[in-house]
């Protein structure tokens, strides 16, 4: 077993809130209703065998706006009935692992129903959404497309009925499309285009994230003949199973976005198997996150990502 799943704020109920707090809170107690610092007492948990009410561990008290807060409430946690330390397990797992975790091995390892494992990650990924760039990507960005969906049985397993082969649908009419936009050893942001891939929405995508003074290196697709709006582009042609050459000193290639492609890809079809097209953004996530905090440490990308849990909530019904 992994030592670091030895800590006890991944053991004890009690050290997770602890734990939370010194993160959520390093200044002290902070009351998520009128915002003052400091002004909170603890509350002792009692019992009142008359009424049969108590005050339970973790809450406080603002002297302030008088309102009782404990330390999940404006999180992501609010309302949760699972354990805190099972939900900060489920954060170390899915960040710790490279190309996912199945909500069927959250629910093994956690001890909690499939459904709430299933919620859980959801709840996870939505933390991870990262917001928009404050800066646009500079420097040489990669621009790729990629497909995510099983393939249309079209050979001679095909179910009875099937057109000729002329008449078949294209092997990528039901696959969702997602485009990737990589700044070079940087950042990655991808998008599920929700859409047909157009060379105007294509040509939208880029002017929203890269810095007109950047490299563009597409593949020789149809849709990236967009024009980059003043944008610098060079391009590979792969049907002539080119993938790299140099021109002035500077590589020309899209080997890092397929990389990213490459990684996304192994974690839908080997870990996830499948995925609802109203959910890939979530998935998309999850990871351009993990990506992103290639350099960290597993302890630190989920710090990183704990970090995000604050303002955010995931109910079920969306």
């Amino acid at each position: 077993m992994d030592a670091a799943l030895l800590q006890p704020h991944f053991q004890d109920a009690d050290k997770a809130r602890e734990y939370l707090e010194s993160k959520r809170w390093p200044d002290g107690p902070a009351c998520p209703h009128c915002g003052v610092v400091g002004e909170s007492v603890r509350l002792t948990p009692k019992v009142d065998s008359a009424k049969g009410k108590h005050a339970r561990k973790g809450l406080l008290n603002c002297r302030a706006c008088r309102k009782q807060f404990s330390v999940t409430v404006g999180t992501i946690f609010e309302d949760s009935h699972i354990p805190l330390n099972k939900w900060l397990l489920a954060f170390h797992l899915l960040c710790a692992s490279k190309k996912g975790m199945s909500a069927h091995q959250l629910h093994r390892m956690l001890g909690v129903t499939y459904k709430s494992a299933w919620f859980m990650a959801h709840r996870i990924r939505f933390v991870m959404t990262e917001e928009p760039l404050a800066a646009k990507m500079t420097g040489i960005v990669e621009v790729d497309e990629t497909f995510i969906g099983g393939k249309i049985r079209t050979g001679p397993q095909a179910p009875k009925g099937t057109a000729r082969p002329k008449d078949r649908p294209s092997g990528t009419v039901n696959k969702a499309s997602v485009v990737a936009v990589l700044q070079r050893n940087g950042r990655v942001r991808s998008q599920h285009m929700t859409q047909r891939v157009t060379s105007e929405n294509l040509r939208a995508v880029v002017e929203n994230l890269v810095d007109e003074s950047a490299h563009v290196m597409t593949d020789e697709g149809w849709a990236f003949k967009f024009g980059t709006g003043g944008r610098k582009q060079s391009r590979v042609n792969h049907k002539a199973k080119e993938y790299s050459r140099k021109e002035d000193g500077v590589t020309i290639t899209t080997n890092s976005v397929e990389g990213y492609f490459g990684l996304l890809k192994r974690g839908i079809n080997g870990v996830y198997h499948h995925v609802g097209k109203q959910h890939l953004h979530r998935y998309l996530s999850e990871f351009d996150f993990r990506f992103n905090s290639r350099e960290m440490s597993d302890k630190d990308r989920a710090q990183s990502a704990l970090a995000g849990v604050e303002g955010k909530r995931l109910m079920y019904r969306d």
